[in-house]
């Protein structure tokens, strides 16, 4: 019998020492674990049958390894195993899953995509938490709170207006999607850098379409696309979009090339190539341009924004708001490409250039905002 198939040791200090001697032996010597391994270990850790140091010592050693397809998959589907996941009464669901730690380095719009994928017929949701490392920035709950959306709704409670035709989106926090996850926040602050956690977390999927659900992420580094698409199959999601976005998220560069991948039910992850120009958007700046910020309260934590993220997530607020009642600029532009891509993805549309055209009929009627409207407190 082969280490990696060796019984899984159901006495969870003895299960987790024997992951931590395999995967923290250094460079040269650590080996890896089996997909029902990591699922083990990422299920004593959520449940708290692991030791807090011995939670911290896997999440960083697995990190500093590098995590296999099969350590990242297990850890996901433990985390999946812990969730409320709730079917919809609609067809299709979008999923939105920008990155948890939320952005520094431009005014988010994104929070605003589920509305305007609404208005043009595609019920979404997005989800997120109030703060998260390493950047701990502006994410979907600061920005859509700082809007006077209820950020606060259960899976249930956001399920039911996502089946509202007048709504048809929702954001709902990871305190409600899976408790025991929300639970690790300090513990990862505490370990500074980004564990298996921040990669597996986009892809729990709370809510689920009766026909398909659909998944639109962000990444950065190269390696990553085969990764989430490795990930969003074990999820379950019918179709993804793996987006090349500003800071991870899934809004592109509005001045450059860019690209996104996506696969379809079976088929092969596919590399689409895209330019601005092909959604009649003409822009100098990336992305949204940060206004002058003061400066933050937070100080010593050099992994931490340099700025006041609250104020950063208040003029996002204001600025998507006003680019869902039709302002002309950067922020529209990017709910019009993001947006567009989706629409495309989901054979909605042929081309970018129509698909951006239904997209800005959909927030110039004023649409998009009434959808968007329907979630704040009333």
């Amino acid at each position: 019998m082969s280490r990696k198939e060796q019984p899984i040791n159901p006495d969870a200090s003895l299960a987790m020492r024997s992951y931590i001697q395999r995967v923290a032996t250094g460079p040269e010597y650590s080996k890896d674990i089996s997909f029902d391994e990591a699922r083990d270990a990422m299920c004593h850790i959520l449940a708290g049958t692991a030791d807090p140091v011995q939670a911290g010592i896997f999440l960083i050693a697995l990190r500093m390894k590098r995590e296999t397809l099969d350590e990242n998959g297990g850890c996901l589907q433990a985390i999946i195993d812990a969730s409320n996941i709730v079917d919809a009464e609609v067809d299709h669901i979008v999923d939105v899953a920008d990155p948890y730690d939320g952005y520094t380095r431009g005014l988010p719009v994104s929070p605003f995509l589920p509305a305007v994928l609404a208005a043009c017929g595609v019920q979404a949701v997005s989800h997120g938490a109030e703060a998260v490392g390493p950047k701990f920035g502006a994410t979907h709950r600061k920005v859509l709170r700082a809007a006077d959306i209820n950020v606060d709704m259960t899976v249930q409670q956001g399920v039911e207006q996502i089946n509202r035709a007048d709504v048809g989106w929702a954001y709902i926090d990871q305190r409600h999607i899976c408790p025991a996850l929300h639970s690790l926040v300090a513990l990862r602050t505490q370990i500074v850098k980004r564990p298996v956690i921040t990669t597996v977390e986009v892809l729990i999927g709370p809510v689920r379409g009766k026909v398909g659900t659909h998944l639109m992420t962000g990444y950065v580094h190269k390696p990553y696309p085969p990764v989430y698409e490795h990930l969003a199959r074990i999820s379950g999601f019918e179709s993804s979009v793996f987006v090349r976005g500003v800071e991870g998220g899934v809004v592109p560069s509005l001045k450059q090339v860019s690209k996104y991948f996506e696969y379809q039910g079976d088929g092969v992850l596919s590399e689409v190539e895209i330019k601005p120009q092909q959604a009649g958007i003409e822009q100098e700046v990336r992305a949204v341009p940060l206004p002058e910020l003061q400066p933050s309260s937070v100080s010593g934590d050099d992994t931490a924004a340099k700025f006041d993220v609250n104020q950063l997530a208040f003029e996002a607020a204001k600025v998507g708001q006003a680019a869902l009642q039709g302002k002309e600029g950067p922020a529209r532009d990017a709910l019009v490409y993001s947006a567009a891509i989706m629409l495309v993805h989901l054979g909605i549309e042929k081309s970018l250039n129509s698909s951006a055209e239904r997209v800005r009929t959909a927030i110039d009627s004023g649409q998009a905002f009434t959808h968007f409207q329907e979630n704040k407190f009333q």
